[in-house]
């Protein structure tokens, strides 16, 4: 393993542990969660917190193991994407910003992923042993990165009408 291995297992751990705790946060408070779905104008809010729920966990247990990454670095991103749109973008950069919490949290989250899909799991992976990560990385990791964004946008058209300001 070079430097480049080590640096991309400790990135794609420790986004993974972090989307997978999110993830798991949402899944222990589902009433809830469907509940804040709706408020911030999801139709459908229940299915909301369970198309949120399933991505960031699968995408969390995908990326620390090191399997399909770029797939999951752009289920990432289209999460992060969907959680801009709808709730950070309005706030402002700042995630201190009250009283909603402005964007930097998403962006870091999605640069990363980003970075992650271009550049690959590294060798310290599912996708590495198996020869998968030179297949799915580089401009295909930026192109499956970039879908992301595609199917995220498709989703809060089909799903997001929030309320008049």
């Amino acid at each position: 393993m070079n430097e480049t291995d080590a640096a991309m297992l400790i990135l794609r751990v420790a986004v993974g542990m972090v989307i997978l705790a999110h993830g798991i946060k949402h899944a222990r408070g589902r009433v809830k969660t469907g509940n804040w779905f709706g408020s911030i104008g999801f139709r459908q809010p229940q299915l909301q917190w369970f198309a949120s729920t399933a991505t960031e966990i699968g995408v969390g247990v995908l990326l620390i193991a090191g399997l399909l990454t770029s797939f999951a670095a752009a289920g990432l991103i289209g999460v992060m994407t969907v959680a801009y749109w709808s709730v950070h973008r309005a706030a402002g950069f700042w995630v201190t910003a009250r009283p909603d919490e402005g964007w930097e949290y998403v962006f870091v989250l999605t640069a990363a992923a980003f970075a992650i899909a271009i550049a690959g799991p590294g060798s310290a992976s599912i996708d590495g042993a198996s020869g998968l990560d030179t297949a799915l990385n580089g401009w295909v990791g930026a192109a499956l990165g970039l879908a992301g964004m595609v199917v995220a946008f498709g989703q809060l058209a089909m799903f997001f009408r929030p309320k008049p300001v």
